[in-house]
């Protein structure tokens, strides 16, 4: 019986063999080409093809129209890559038995000869299979021929490329342009280079509204939408001049009944054998709705939903556009406006309510502001910006704040609810030379926390030299962490003498910053930005430390003449649970007696003061460290409360001793007195700050005044410094 035959199904080819023969064509389709199919897919169509092939093979009668059918379908299926068509044909010859046919002998394939006595023509497997070849080939050719008419500008180059061709293939090109001119579902027109309009598609005229009778009669400039026509005509004119090949553009067009048409337009140039321009071919889509959706999308993408406003990205494109184009002394003008207690508005009423009062705003800010030709933009939340541009003058800015001030605050009734709301706005013009956009609304940033800062209701104008100072405070705020880890700080001490003998009996110990770029700054520069930081804890801590060890070093060189030291407690130390644990540690760790360590404390941080910090008040002077009150008499004492108070000492403030002169006004000495006497009937010591003159130190040890310190005896120094001068008291030297 010889070799077994593979499986076939009832056509009588071989379904494994045929599946392997289209995994293999669809291996080397996919290899050869781009194919919009997956694999499986592409695998599948080309199975289904191949079956087809196997049947015409075997067909009686037999015909090839199923291998023309093939080669339709892979153009249809977008497989028209040439290398594609090359595989298909020459595996069909030389695969395609052997695969989907496999083993059948000789005399059944002759078999298929069919010759007859009715003297039908005879056909042999490779006589099919040749003509089974060319139709495919031709199949795939006449449908790829049949693609290309939906090509327009592809075929109307291809038209005026064939006219160098033999005169049947010119014939054969004009038939097929002129059947995708006639057809195409965008506007065809062809125009001389004089612009005369030399024929039009159907699909043109429609397009413009015309017949195309009339548009024959027309220039191509009578088209040119009115804003677009200088442009448009310098196109065409470098096209027909030769300096450009295409040219394609979105550009406007009149319809006949005066309505506007949006258009995707290209404009080709045809040339002569000798390369000069013979005339243009235009294709022009109507793209009317996807531009108008275009711009509904960039509307939305440039203004608040909320309000309608311009937004901040719009704003920002537009003053880029004003920094990028105007002169260098051109000068802006910005005003930033946010609602003043918005905030509360939205915690207490809601939402939806504070939504609606910022339409209301948005409104009346776009009638008073951007009736005068300003842009006016919400930035976010309840901020929003004018732009003043050109702003010759900063009274023009000043202008339009006052006048958005005022329409802000004018009662809004939202509901059943009525509101009175008012704004801030910061305030920056100048010429756009020297800055930027960024920079410009950096400044009008800074104002308006100026303005809020001020009061509510007002406006502030940037101010260079203000900015700078902030920006400098900013800077020592953000390196204040950075000092105390590099160990930055120092600590100067100034002597605090007895105004009865003249003899140093304290110090008060005073913190400077050692800058690495500014030198020594005192504490009036950083010591405010440590309270608002919270790092005043840790400063303070710091210096607790480093008085306590150097005052034990004193100790230790000079018992008899050794000073208290006084060190100031920052409110949030005295508040601070811990702080009668952070004294305590730092005088074991010193080693300094708690009698020899005076803590000084403001008069607003001790008055009034009760639970907790009154407690660690009277443990830390059970501890036995002295508490003294400084700057008393600028806060508002309650004398009967202080009685209560655990303190030891009243450091009268600067002001008080200030006024004390040799003759004139002598209030500020009658006040002096009055304070002494009071500390005095409380057993409490008294310390003159701002000694500056003999006649103030005589006048204070007059009014029985117990201890002074100032100028008068001496700036504050370093450790070393006072170590010195103890060594000079030892000899018998006083400090007046």
């Amino acid at each position: 019986m010889g070799d077994a035959l593979p499986a076939t199904g009832d056509e009588g080819f071989s379904r494994p063999g045929a599946q392997r023969y289209a995994a293999d064509w669809a291996r080397a389709v996919r290899r050869l080409g781009f194919v919009p199919l997956s694999g499986p897919e592409t695998e599948r169509l080309l199975l289904v093809h191949t079956e087809r092939l196997a049947r015409a093979l075997l067909a009686e009668p037999f015909t090839a129209q199923p291998a023309a059918d093939v080669g339709r379908d892979l153009v249809e299926a977008h497989l028209t890559e040439p290398g594609i068509l090359d595989w298909s044909v020459r595996a069909l010859g030389d695969r395609f038995l052997a695969q989907v046919l496999p083993g059948r002998p000789a005399p059944r394939m002759a078999g298929l000869r069919a010759a007859g006595p009715g003297g039908r023509m005879a056909t042999g497997p490779a006589e099919r299979l040749a003509q089974l070849q060319g139709c495919l080939a031709a199949g795939f050719a006449r449908a790829l021929r049949d693609r290309t008419f939906t090509q327009q500008e592809r075929i109307a180059r291809s038209a005026w490329r064939a006219r160098d061709q033999v005169e049947q293939a010119l014939r054969d090109s004009e038939a097929r342009f002129r059947a995708v001119f006639t057809g195409a579902a965008i506007g065809i027109g062809i125009a001389g280079i004089d612009g005369t309009v030399i024929d039009v598609n159907q699909s043109f005229a429609d397009m413009l509204g015309y017949s195309v009778a009339e548009l024959r009669q027309i220039n191509v400039a009578a088209l040119f939408h009115p804003d677009d026509a200088a442009g448009m005509w310098g196109l065409y004119q470098d096209l027909i001049g030769g300096r450009l090949d295409t040219v394609r553009v979105e550009k406007r067009y009149y319809r006949k009944d005066g309505s506007v048409v949006w258009t995707d337009l290209a404009v080709s140039l045809i040339r002569h054998d000798d390369g000069r321009p013979r005339f243009t071919v235009a294709m022009i889509e109507d793209i009317t709705e996807r531009y108008e959706l275009q711009q509904r999308l960039r509307f939305q993408a440039l203004h608040d939903p909320l309000t309608g406003l311009p937004n901040r990205t719009l704003f920002f494109e537009t003053l880029g556009r004003v920094f990028a184009a105007a002169p260098p002394e051109h000068r802006v003008g910005v005003c930033f406006l946010d609602l003043d207690g918005f905030k509360t508005i939205n915690d207490s009423l809601g939402h939806d309510l504070g939504d609606r009062l910022l339409v209301v705003i948005a409104q009346r800010l776009a009638e008073c502001v951007a009736g005068q030709g300003h842009l006016v933009a919400r930035m976010g939340g309840d901020e929003f910006v004018v732009l003043v541009d050109p702003c010759p003058d900063p009274a023009d800015a000043v202008a339009v704040a006052e006048a958005a001030l005022a329409a802000v605050a004018a009662p809004v009734q939202v509901g059943d609810q009525q509101l009175a709301v008012s704004a801030s706005i910061g305030i920056v013009s100048g010429p756009v030379d020297g800055t930027d956009a960024t920079g410009l609304m950096k400044a009008a940033d800074t104002t308006l926390y100026w303005a809020k800062a001020e009061g509510r209701g007002r406006w502030a104008v940037y101010d260079p030299e203000r900015s700078a100072r902030d920006q400098a405070r900013s800077a020592l705020a953000a390196g204040l962490p950075g000092a105390l880890d590099r160990d930055e700080f120092v600590v100067h001490y100034q002597p605090i003498v007895s105004l009865a003998d003249g003899r140093m009996l304290a110090v008060e110990a005073l913190v400077r910053w050692q800058h690495p770029e500014l030198g020594l700054i005192g504490p009036d520069r950083f010591i405010g930005l440590a309270e608002e930081t919270g790092l005043i804890v840790r400063v303070g801590q710091w210096v607790l430390e480093r008085a306590c060890r150097d005052a034990a070093g004193w100790r230790a060189a000079h018992p008899d003449t050794t000073p208290v030291v006084s060190v100031n407690l920052a409110a949030r130390q005295a508040d601070d649970p811990g702080i009668v644990d952070t004294v305590a540690r730092a005088l074991t760790d010193s080693g300094l007696s708690a009698e020899l360590l005076q803590l000084e404390l403001t008069e607003s941080a001790v008055m009034g003061t009760t639970g907790e910090p009154l407690r660690s008040l009277r443990r830390l002077a059970a501890l036995g460290v002295r508490l003294a009150i400084d700057d008393f008499g600028t806060g508002y004492s309650n004398l009967a409360y202080l009685r209560r108070l655990p303190i030891h000492c009243l450091k009268l403030a600067a002001p008080f001793v200030e006024g004390i002169r040799a003759a004139g006004d002598n209030r500020d000495e009658q006040i002096v007195d009055a304070l002494v006497r009071l500390a005095h009937a409380l057993d409490l010591r008294v310390t003159a700050e701002a000694v500056e003159t003999g006649v103030q130190a005589e006048r204070l040890r007059a009014l029985g005044c117990d201890t002074g310190q100032g100028r008068l005896f001496g700036a504050p120094v370093e450790a070393t410094e006072i170590a010195a001068r103890l060594a000079e008291t030892d000899g018998g030297r006083r400090w007046t």
